[in-house]
């Protein structure tokens, strides 16, 4: 069966298509009589409107696109779970894309998001364009006058608005727990160690060390990348020196660090305490329970989303940069040296 449209029904009434574009929108331009025919009409013959039509008519498609690096961190689980919440209060529906830590991907998910599909974009950059500092794409975006977002990893050469975690503190307040609690050779192990938010989460750990006078050593940091041998980085790390704290950035990571710990005979909390980023499932459930740094990603996302929503509505306002503290969760992997 032929699928309806407005200038079926114009052709029915002998009207035009304007006419029943009103009628079927509630137009009190339209007489009440005439109105209610068309209607009746357009109900009885099952007629849809077509929303991307529609949207094209009025320069709007009420959907946001999102690019997040990687959707294994749940972090970024968390911010899509606010960007969502906030979208469907708005009448918004999202639109998310993973970069997978990849510049080209990100350019080429950037090229299909800007041609119509979306009113606003909100982005976490890859570490692939943090590491090398390519922001063409993202230049090409703001050109283009597309409302802009970006969130946890950012360019503070693009002029747009910006949600931040408060990545220097968190390093900071996690390292400084370990120290108070005793430990003296506090391992940092990090997946994203390019990375803005790596980079000033060991920033904050090393202005820890520097106020307890504890040298840095530069082989307590671990970079590695997801294809890692993880287990055999961690055998190293544990071979060069009696580790007493590990940190960890990300919840999975501060997982395995756990676990490979405890197959290796030490006892957590006992002689390595453990932290990890992002409060996620796993961290509560683990034995023991981990402590850990939660970045409040559904507060984020929610943030996000209500200045994309406020820039689209009024694209004039000034930009503006929002931080967000972190929180230490403090759980069974920490405990103080007697």
């Amino acid at each position: 069966m032929k699928k309806i449209t407005l200038k079926d029904i114009a052709k029915h009434f002998g009207v035009s298509i304007s006419t029943v574009s009103k009628a079927v929108n509630d137009s009190h331009e339209i007489s009440n009589a005439l109105k209610k025919q068309i209607q009746q009409f357009a109900k009885d013959q099952h007629y849809k409107p077509n929303k991307l039509a529609l949207n094209l008519l009025n320069r709007s498609t009420k959907t946001i696109g999102v690019i997040v690096p990687n959707i294994l961190n749940y972090f970024f689980v968390q911010v899509l779970y606010g960007i969502e919440k906030v979208a469907n209060e708005h009448g918004y529906n999202i639109i998310s894309c993973i970069s997978d830590e990849s510049y080209e991907k990100e350019c080429k998910t950037l090229e299909l998001l800007d041609s119509g599909t979306v009113d606003g974009l909100i982005i976490s950059l890859s570490e692939e364009t943090q590491v090398n500092d390519k922001i063409d794409a993202l230049s090409d975006l703001s050109n283009s006058q597309i409302p802009l977002v970006l969130f946890d990893r950012i360019s503070d050469r693009i002029d747009c608005d910006k949600v931040i975690v408060d990545d220097f503190e968190a390093g900071y307040k996690s390292s400084k727990h370990f120290l108070n609690i005793g430990c003296k050779n506090i391992a940092f192990v990090s997946p994203i160690g390019k990375s803005s938010v790596g980079q000033l989460r060991l920033q904050g750990y090393k202005k820890a060390l520097l106020e307890f006078e504890i040298a840095f050593d530069p082989k307590l940091v671990i970079d590695f990348k997801p294809n890692a041998d993880l287990e055999l980085l961690m055998s190293l790390l544990l071979n060069y020196k009696q580790i007493d704290g590990i940190l960890g950035l990300d919840e999975i990571t501060a997982v395995k660090i756990l676990h490979i710990v405890k197959a290796r005979g030490y006892n957590v909390p006992e002689d390595i305490s453990i932290i990890g980023f992002t409060n996620g499932q796993l961290s509560k459930y683990v034995t023991p329970s981990l402590t850990m740094v939660s970045q409040h990603g559904k507060y984020i996302g929610e943030r996000a989303a209500e200045r994309l929503i406020n820039r689209i509505k009024n694209p004039s306002q000034p930009f503006k940069t929002q931080v967000v503290k972190t929180s230490l969760l403090i759980r069974d992997s920490t405990k103080k040296l007697q």
